[in-house]
C-alpha cells in the first residue's frame, strides 16, 4: 500500500451488514507480551475496531504469533507503527520508558496514545474479561458434558426399570394366569364326566384369579405409584411395603423422622425408585424374613437406611463381577443417588444381612451431578 512503511496483512473482511454510521477504530498495539495478547484478542473479535499493526522485538512473542495467526501485519520497531496513516489510537504495553518518551514527544492531533498505568490497568481489564469468558465456557462446556451424562444413566436408569418389571410381570402375573389357563380346561374336561370334582377346581381358581388381579393392581403400582399422584410419599412406601410384605412374606417395617413436606417431588420419585430396588434385591437374593427403611429428613439433607437379616454376600467378589454387579440391582441404587448429587454406600458381608445408607442434599443444597463417594464408588 503507497505510503505505507511495512505491508499489512489485513484479516478477511466480516460478511453481514454493518450500519454505515458506525466508523472502525483503527488501532497500533506496542508491546506483544501478556497485555498485547488480551488486547489482540478483545480488539480482533470486536467489528468496530481494526488491528493495523503489532511491534515487539521478540518474534516469537505470544501476541506477534497470535497476530501472525490472524493475519495481523507485525515489525519488530515499533517505530514504524508510528508513521502509519491509518491510526486513531496507539497503545504501548511496553512498559518502556524509552517507548513512553517517543510516543510523549509525537506531535499527531489525530490520535490518541496510550501508554504506562492507563493502558496497564486497560489490559489488566481486558484480560480479566477474557479469563471470565474462558471459565464461563468452560463450565459450559462441562455442564454440557454432565448433562450427556445424566441423559445416558437416565436412560440406562428406565431400561433397567422395564427389564425388573418384564421380570415381575413373567415371573408372577405370567405364570398365574397360565396356572389358571391350566385349571380352566382341567375343568372343562370335568364339567362333563364329573361335576363334583369341577368345585374344588373352581375354588382354587377363583384364589387363583384373585392373585392375579393382585399382581397386576402391584405391576400398576410399580409403574405408577396411585399417592404419587398427589406426591404424598409416605402413604406410597407404607402401601408398598404393606403389599410387598403380603406378597413376599417378608416383615416390613417403616421409620421416618422429620418432615415429608421438606422433601423435592424429583427426590421422592427417585427415593421410592431406590427403596423399591434394594427391596427388589432383598426378596431375590437375601432369603430374608426382615427388612427396615428409616427415613431421617435432617435441616440440610435426608438419610435413608435400608437393612435386612439375610445372608449378605461378599461385597468385594460381587462388585468385580459386572454380571453379578448388574443382577444385585446395586448398579442402578448407585446411579439414582448419583443422579440426586448423592450418595450410596452399601455396608454387607456373608451371613450378617445387607444395609445401605443413603445421603441425599435437600433443595439449595443440591448439586449438579457430582462425582459419587468414592467408597461407594468402589463398590
Amino acid at each position: 500500500m503507497a505510503g505505507e512503511p511495512f505491508a499489512m496483512n489485513r484479516p478477511a473482511a466480516r460478511t453481514g451488514p454493518s450500519p454505515v454510521s458506525m466508523k472502525k477504530t483503527h488501532v497500533a498495539i506496542i508491546g506483544a507480551g501478556r497485555g498485547g495478547t488480551s488486547l489482540i484478542e478483545i480488539f480482533h473479535s470486536d467489528p468496530l475496531v481494526q488491528i493495523m499493526g503489532v511491534a515487539d522485538i521478540r518474534p516469537q512473542a505470544p501476541g506477534i504469533l497470535l497476530a501472525r495467526r490472524l493475519a495481523i501485519s507485525t515489525t519488530p520497531d515499533y517505530k514504524r507503527l508510528l508513521r502509519l496513516k491509518k491510526v486513531d489510537i496507539l497503545i504501548d504495553v511496553t512498559g518502556n520508558p524509552k517507548v513512553d518518551r517517543s510516543l510523549r514527544e509525537l506531535k499527531r492531533p489525530d490520535r490518541a496514545v496510550i501508554g504506562g498505568p492507563i493502558a496497564k490497568f486497560m489490559w489488566q481489564l481486558i484480560e480479566a474479561r477474557i479469563k471470565g469468558k474462558e471459565e464461563i465456557e468452560k463450565h459450559l462446556r462441562e455442564y454440557q458434558t454432565l448433562y450427556g451424562l445424566y441423559i445416558q444413566e437416565v436412560q440406562h436408569a428406565i431400561a433397567e426399570e422395564r427389564t425388573r418389571i418384564a421380570l415381575d410381570i413373567h415371573d408372577g402375573l405370567v405364570q398365574t394366569l397360565v396356572g389358571l389357563n391350566y385349571k380352566l380346561d382341567l375343568c372343562g374336561e370335568l364339567i362333563q364326566k364329573d361335576p363334583a370334582q369341577c368345585r374344588p377346581l373352581i375354588r382354587e381358581t377363583r384364589e387363583l384369579l384373585k392373585a392375579a388381579i393382585e399382581e397386576t393392581r402391584q405391576v400398576i403400582f410399580n409403574l405408577r405409584p396411585l399417592h404419587f399422584d398427589r406426591m404424598e410419599f409416605l402413604p406410597g412406601i407404607r402401601n408398598y411395603l404393606k403389599t410387598y410384605a403380603r406378597q413376599y412374606q417378608i416383615e416390613t417395617d417403616f421409620k421416618i423422622r422429620g418432615d415429608e413436606q421438606r422433601i423435592p417431588p424429583r427426590v421422592k420419585i427417585f427415593l421410592f425408585r431406590i427403596i423399591q430396588e434394594a427391596l427388589s434385591n432383598v426378596q431375590r437374593h437375601a432369603k430374608a424374613t426382615r427388612v427396615r427403611v428409616d427415613l431421617t429428613v435432617g435441616k440440610s439433607d435426608i438419610r435413608t437406611m435400608l437393612s435386612d437379616n439375610g445372608r449378605g454376600f461378599d461385597l468385594e467378589e460381587v462388585s468385580s463381577h459386572p454380571e453379578k454387579w448388574a443382577s444385585f440391582g446395586l448398579k442402578g441404587i448407585l446411579e439414582r443417588a448419583r443422579l440426586l448429587g448423592g450418595t450410596a454406600v452399601i455396608d454387607t458381608k456373608p451371613g450378617q444381612g445387607t444395609k445401605i445408607v443413603l445421603r441425599v442434599p435437600l433443595a439449595g443444597k443440591e448439586s449438579t451431578l457430582r462425582e459419587q463417594n468414592p467408597s461407594a464408588d468402589r463398590r
